[in-house]
């Protein structure tokens, strides 16, 4: 770079004259060599053209995320159907991969967390082909993996995990209705099962104004779930299915939904394994007199639960 400097005329002038100048002009160039110039633009157009758009205004507008297509085989699904083709983002995780084919084939009523995706790889070695299984998480990115590897080496499949059937007494949404059986996933929480509830009826009420029960129909107690409480593992639990219960019941308003606000209350389970242990003892208790039976049972009772002794909370 190259800076000439050039003295006003004025200023010399004054100078000759004995004349003190108050302000001194300096006119300069700068000039660069022609090696530095197209680099420079260049790099400028670049830059516009890919982190910005501008417009015949004038003015610059985030470009959308991209997109691509990906294929994922749904026979798991649909056996009619071999394949899907859709357009996903980038930023498309499984999860919203199976909620979209759930929704395209009408299946809202089906648990999304029974399903996972799949992806099959092809490496080569020593000439031969390898095909590599890879279970995907739900934050996992389709089309991400999907561009690491040659559209013919990769394939996404739609498999199915192992759940239960879940029982719940749901009259409260239709009377006519005496219970609904769903195939859920174990790690279904609460909540998830009464959205899948209300899919089912194709009702627009939100899921904060149900509460799920666990009743038991020998002993007359019952015991509210917690949102995130998951019924499968809750039920897998029981000695019998015959002997407890799923009920769903409308949430009055005002009252709280979930158990924990309420007070600590003894909780079903423990109720009723104390119960059972209490049993022989005071049968012993019975004969040896009142003071021994109620020396021997107050280590085992619980404390009692004021008016409110047949309602349990954790």
């Amino acid at each position: 770079m190259l800076k000439h400097v050039q003295i006003n005329p004025l200023r010399s002038s004054l100078m000759r004259s004995g004349q003190k100048a108050d302000t001194l002009s300096i006119n300069s160039t700068m000039s660069f060599s022609s090696l530095h110039e197209p680099a420079l633009s260049s790099r400028s157009s670049s830059y516009t053209s890919l982190n910005e758009t501008q417009s015949s205004t004038g003015s610059t507008s985030v470009p959308a995320t991209p997109t691509t297509t990906v294929k994922v085989y749904t026979r798991c699904l649909r056996p009619d159907l071999e394949y899907k083709t859709m357009c996903v983002k980038y930023t498309t995780t499984c999860r919203d991969v199976v909620d979209q084919l759930l929704n395209k084939y009408r299946m809202k009523h089906r648990d999304p967390n029974l399903f996972f995706l799949t992806m099959e790889v092809a490496t080569r070695s020593t000439g031969a082909s390898v095909r590599t299984i890879l279970v995907l998480d739900d934050d996992s990115c389709p089309a991400q993996l999907q561009a690491c590897y040659p559209r013919a080496d990769s394939r996404f499949t739609v498999r199915m995990r192992h759940g239960g059937l879940v029982k719940v007494f749901d009259s409260v949404l239709m009377a006519e209705s005496q219970y609904k059986s769903l195939l859920v996933s174990e790690r279904t929480t609460l909540d998830q099962l009464i959205q899948l509830l209300l899919n089912c009826y194709k009702s627009s009420e939100s899921v904060n104004s149900f509460s799920l029960y666990e009743v038991g129909r020998t002993t007359g107690f019952e015991r509210k779930l917690h949102p995130d409480d998951r019924p499968l593992l809750i039920q897998q639990e029981w000695a019998s299915s015959s002997d407890y219960s799923f009920v769903l019941r409308k949430r009055p308003p005002g009252t709280p939904r979930s158990g924990r606000d309420f007070p600590l209350r003894r909780s079903f389970l423990q109720w009723s394994r104390n119960k059972e242990l209490c049993r022989p003892v005071r049968e012993m208790a019975e004969g040896d007199g009142r003071r021994a039976r109620s020396s021997r049972t107050a280590s085992l009772s619980l404390a009692p639960c004021a008016d409110y002794d047949n309602f349990f909370y954790i």
